[in-house]
């Protein structure tokens, strides 16, 4: 069940000129203002497990202002076995990722080898924004448990891709071809049968985990659920094309398929989105992602690493304490905090005893924190 990041270099990255960081393997906390970098971090380990910024920004968006390059090495440890990864990154070039000094030739064969949950103030778009936040979270997780899964994934958005500008060509040029949109429709019947039946499992084992989390954080007050929606339950791909095609050739973009996939949450019946009060929300995106955590632990064996970006603003103190206590009494692996209240990070990393290292952050340096015994 052990990993863990030991050491993390960042180079050019976001607000970070050079720094160098050893960690506890239990507990990390940074602290510091508003805009110090503190999220930074955790965004430079997300990339290290994922290839990619947890924000969806852009390669060009993420090296240090004014640069073209950016670096990223972290030393992990992972079931007793050392793992380097290193990100080599040039500005509209081809990325690097390296593992123990080889390079990947494919970035999705990296995704999977470090497990990895993060949780951010923005993730209450997953309640409140549309779809597409929701089937992030679903192929995030999937990503993270099956190889098969992510490639299915990367087939059908490519094809979808080209289905979408054949479709714009034919309003373009006034000629429509079914054979050659056929054509592409056969070639993503299977992948999409693939993710829609992955989907729909881990769904199904997602929702007594949540529901449990939910429980345990809201003190059972509320009864929360979670259903997956896909035209693709009731239909195959091809009958969902062939019925949608006029459609499809008027608005120029496929307008039925897994890629339109949700998730319905609801608290005591009623929908997350409408309803939900600010503590409610937060405390709904918590359970989200710690069931998250725990579906990936089971299917692994492996403890994820898990960021939480300043994930105690806007809740009261009754389910800031029932989160720690969550987060004490479970046997979770190495962790990430973010905060602004050091007093409060004090009152977290104390219940850990002496397994916890404190940073102070500011304006792109970091300093850690020397602790003097009694």
């Amino acid at each position: 069940m052990d990993l863990h990041l030991s050491q993390l270099k960042l180079t050019q990255f976001k607000n970070y000129e050079s720094e160098v960081l050893t960690f506890s393997e239990r507990l990390n906390c940074f602290v510091g203002q508003n805009g110090a970098g503190k999220t930074n971090l955790l965004d430079a380990i997300y990339y290290l497990c994922m290839c990619k910024s947890y924000f969806s920004l852009p390669d060009s968006s993420i090296s240090r202002h004014g640069e073209s390059i950016f670096r990223l090495e972290g030393d992990f440890k992972r079931l007793e076995a050392k793992e380097q990864i290193v990100a080599k990154v040039r500005v509209r070039k081809k990325k690097e990722i390296e593992r123990n000094k080889l390079v990947y030739k494919r970035l999705s064969e990296h995704i999977g080898l470090l497990p990895i949950v993060m949780i951010a103030p923005d993730d209450t778009q997953l309640a409140t924004e549309g779809s597409e936040a929701r089937r992030k979270f679903l192929d995030n997780t999937l990503s993270q448990l099956d190889a098969s899964y992510l490639k299915h994934l990367i087939l059908y958005n490519k094809l979808l891709e080209r289905r979408n500008a054949t479709l714009k060509k034919f309003a373009q040029t006034g000629l429509f071809d079914n054979t050659l949109l056929e054509t592409y429709s056969q070639q993503m019947a299977a992948p999409a049968a693939y993710i829609h039946q992955k989907r729909k499992e881990i769904v199904e084992l997602f929702l007594p985990i949540f529901e449990d989390i939910y429980g345990a954080i809201s003190s059972k007050k509320e009864a929360v659920n979670c259903t997956y929606q896909s035209k693709l339950n009731t239909a195959s791909l091809l009958d969902l094309f062939d019925e949608n095609r006029e459609k499809d050739r008027i608005l120029q973009r496929t307008t039925a398929g897994i890629h339109k996939d949700d998730l319905l949450f609801t608290i005591n019946g009623h929908s997350v989105k409408r309803f939900a009060s600010q503590g409610q929300l937060k405390s709904f995106v918590l359970s989200v992602k710690l069931g998250q955590y725990d579906l990936i632990r089971a299917n692994k064996q492996l403890n994820p690493i898990l960021l939480l970006d300043d994930i105690f603003d806007k809740l009261d103190v009754t389910r800031v304490r029932s989160l720690l206590n969550l987060l004490l009494d479970k046997k979770y692996g190495q962790i990430f905090i973010t905060d602004t209240h050091e007093d409060r990070v004090e009152e977290i990393v104390s219940a850990y005893s002496a397994d916890y290292k404190k940073y102070l952050v500011s304006n792109g340096s970091v300093k850690e924190e020397v602790r003097t015994s009694d």
